[in-house]
């Protein structure tokens, strides 16, 4: 304990050096922070797990929902199929098909399987009663709300379509708080389908062991049909049609892995600065009886000390960017919302001060390795 307040005291004593190193690691923490932060949304969204049960119905060889036409009377053929749950028809209109950073998307759903559908969603704001009444009702996720300034009681336009907004959800599923709810009926005449068609059928079955069985059984079902289906389950439906948001994503490891040498290499350099700016001090040190581990010790303890400050402040600066943002990242109507959780915090945290410590063993080793009598001089 001594030598660790030791080491704090010689940090405070240089507070402009000290200052700027933590800055600096900071910085590169809030990219690391934020790349995790992507690569474990991404995860979330497209990693299979013994829970899911949902597979999703879209038009073959479609590239976009505005290109996917299902006939409605198809849920009525798909919830014969044994192993099947239940069957929602689903309408989606989006702004651009494309990997955006700012999708807008409507999901028309019937307005008596909404809880179904979503069941986890809440109404943090707003009336229900309003979303019951009126046909161009929409419940918007909070995240969505957000970005847009969206409250209770407005009037919304996009994609030629015009909403009132009833009430502001939330849910523990990015997608849910990322999009607007609205009544099939109203969404397939806004957006000039027509009555009875719908772009996906969302299928949930009895066990996730039911998934590749149900699914090979619906597109059998309707290959020969004027509209033939291609049936996946929901993580590997979005893997699929998110393809080059993935590589995006993926590119995004090489900054990661930048901002952590960023970090190594600021740490080591200054680290190493304190070393030979303080040759005569260890060297006092050394004569009084410290041993070589003691001032080993120190100089580690004063890099895990700057890579702690500096971790915790920039994963700090990060979740609140991200969480004030709300940033969403989409495509052909899926989205993949950015939240950063606990688990990624710990995780950049730890990093820093694991790489603090790692980047002041040279100048550790530098300072004890130097003869005592030629640092007294």
């Amino acid at each position: 304990m001594s030598i660790l307040a030791l080491a704090f005291k010689q940090l405070v004593r240089h507070r402009l050096r000290t200052a700027l190193t933590v800055l600096g690691v900071a910085a590169g923490m809030f990219l690391f922070t934020a790349v995790e932060t992507v690569q474990r949304s991404l995860a979330r969204a497209t990693e299979a797990d013994a829970a899911d049960t949902t597979l999703v119905v879209y038009r073959e060889n479609r590239f976009c929902p505005a290109t996917s036409r299902l006939p409605e009377h198809y849920a009525g053929e798909i919830r014969d199929i044994p192993g099947v749950r239940e069957v929602i028809p689903i309408q989606i209109v989006v702004n651009h098909c494309g990997v955006s950073l700012d999708v807008i998307t409507f999901r028309g759903v019937p307005e008596d399987e909404l809880k179904r559908y979503a069941p986890e969603i809440s109404l943090i704001d707003g009336d229900a009663a309003v979303w019951e009444q009126r046909d161009d009702a929409a419940l918007v996720g909070e995240q969505f709300a957000r970005r847009r300034g969206l409250s209770p009681g407005e009037q919304f336009e996009a994609v030629g379509v015009v909403v009132h907004v009833a009430g502001i959800i939330r849910s523990p599923h990015p997608q849910d708080n990322n999009v607007a709810y609205v009544k099939l009926p109203f969404l397939q005449q806004a957006s000039r389908t027509g009555l009875g068609v719908v772009t996906q059928f969302n299928v949930r079955v009895e066990s996730s062991g039911d998934l590749a069985r149900v699914a090979d059984a619906i597109d059998e079902r309707f290959r020969s049909d004027q509209e033939p289906t291609n049936t996946k389950p929901e993580k590997a439906f979005f893997a699929e049609t998110a393809g080059q948001l993935i590589e995006l994503i993926g590119f995004t490891r090489w900054l990661g892995l930048a901002a952590v040498v960023a970090v190594v290499a600021l740490v080591a350099n200054a680290i190493l600065l304190v070393v030979r700016s303080r040759v005569r001090e260890n060297a006092v040190l050394r004569t009084l009886g410290y041993p070589g581990r003691a001032i080993m010790l120190l100089v580690v303890s004063e890099g895990g000390m700057l890579g702690l400050g500096g971790g915790i402040l920039g994963t700090s600066l990060a979740w609140m960017f991200l969480r004030r943002q709300s940033l969403t990242l989409g495509s052909e109507g899926h989205t993949l919302g950015i939240t950063a959780d606990l688990a990624t915090a710990v995780i950049a945290i730890t990093a820093a001060f694991v790489l603090g410590v790692l980047a002041s063993i040279h100048p550790a080793l530098v300072a004890i390795r130097q003869p005592i009598v030629n640092s007294l001089r």
